[in-house]
């Protein structure tokens, strides 16, 4: 077992905000964070706009894969962040559950998704003074 914090995003398909999120938080800690995220309805592809608005920023999500919501990715996390999941995350007791209200980036341009990642960075950063993990990268 790892004495890192782990943190899993979870988001209905996986493909635009807890893909950014996960991005985000990879990019910020570095190796001091276990990053996951997943989808209770995973989609096939990452949204495209989604990538492309990380990559202006110079964080590349283009590799990554929509992944299916599982018990034991839950279990394993000591946060969980659900963006608009509703009840389809399994609750667990001991575990640190926040629910951020982002807009969903589906069918939306890179103009539009852009807001939405600029929160999501806001969001990570305060995520990393709760959890008392330094920002790795000053960007």
């Amino acid at each position: 077992m790892s004495d890192r914090p782990s943190v899993l995003f979870v988001c209905v398909h996986n493909a635009g905000r807890s893909q950014m999120a996960a991005g985000w938080l990879r990019h910020l800690a570095g190796d001091a964070v276990e990053v996951r995220s997943a989808g209770s309805i995973p989609g096939d592809q990452v949204n495209p706009a989604a990538v492309a608005a990380m990559a202006e920023v110079g964080i590349d999500i283009s590799d990554q894969r929509p992944k299916v919501l599982t018990t034991d990715a839950v279990e394993a996390s000591d946060v969980v962040i659900t963006m608009g999941c509703g009840d389809a995350c399994p609750i667990f007791p001991g575990k640190r559950y926040l629910d951020w209200a982002l807009e969903d980036p589906a069918g939306k341009g890179v103009e539009s998704v852009r807001p939405i990642r600029d929160e999501i960075e806001g969001r990570i950063r305060g995520l990393l003074t709760e959890l008392d993990v330094p920002v790795s990268n000053a960007s």
